[in-house]
Parts: C-alpha cells; structure tokens; sequence
C-alpha cells in the first residue's frame, strides 16, 4: 500500500467546508478523474472513475464520519484497494485546513509505475486545489449537507 498525505487551507468555516464535503454527487465538479458518484445509502457510494483512459467502478464504505471532523472510508471489493481520511481542522472563524490521507494499492503495471512516479500526490494535491476553488467561489455556501455519525 502507498500513502499519500495532503493539506490546504480554504476561506470558509469547518461546518461549510466538511457540509460540502459530505456532498458526495458533487466530487466531479472538483475531483479530476471522477465521473459520476452515486450515494446509494448513508454509508455507501457507488464510483465510476476514468483516469489515464482507465475506467474502474467500485463501491466504497463510510467507515467514520463526525461532524465538523473527519470522514473516513474504504473500498469494497473490485479491483481498486484504498482507504482514507479526510480531516477538518479549525483555524478562524472563516479558514478550515482540509487534511487528506489516502492508503492506495497500484492495481498493475501502469498505476504501479505511475504511483512511483508520483501521480496520486499530484492527482490529490490537484483535487484538493479545485475542492478550495470550488467551495470558495460560491461564496462559502455548501451546495448541502449530511451532519449525521457514522
């Protein structure tokens, strides 16, 4: 299993930020590579993902989620292997640090290479950008909310 560890700051409180994150349907709008997210229960999505022109669907499980704090998952069965977390980290009233951890076993040749190379630090550095740019032009307003435990 890999590792890769990112972090970014955005101009909106912890609540704001961790309700939009919670919206998962929303990821394509800022996740490079991801197509489409289906919730299909509280605690389950469906993904279909499309990177270097490989396409993966998966499902992955919400494993931990706290408000305002952390939502962790993990993947369940097929192919693609991860597991993460992402943490929300109060600065002031209005930054929030946005901390990513993501576990990740290359599944072939192709991805064992570009893994070494690099490519899911900057996949994920790239995402975490677009989710401060995404968030951050509608005026610090989520798009929704789940502020249910897991």
């Amino acid at each position: 299993m890999s590792q890769v560890e990112e972090s970014i700051e955005v101009n909106v409180p912890v609540r704001t930020a961790y309700n939009q994150w919670t919206q998962f349907e929303d990821f394509p709008q800022f996740m490079d590579g991801v197509e489409r997210i289906e919730q299909r229960t509280a605690t389950l999505t469906h993904w279909k993902t499309k990177i270097d022109g490989v396409e993966r669907e998966f499902d992955a499980e919400i494993t931990e989620q706290i408000p305002d704090e952390r939502v962790a998952w993990t993947t369940v069965g097929g192919e693609a292997k991860q597991a993460g977390v992402v943490t929300f980290h109060y600065i002031d009233d209005n930054t929030t640090k946005v901390m990513l951890q993501l576990h990740h076993e290359p599944h072939g040749l192709a991805e064992t290479v570009g893994d070494k190379l690099g490519l899911v630090k900057r996949q994920v550095t790239g995402d975490l950008k677009r989710f401060k740019e995404f968030i951050e032009s509608r005026g610090g307003v989520e798009s929704g909310a789940w502020r249910g435990e897991v």
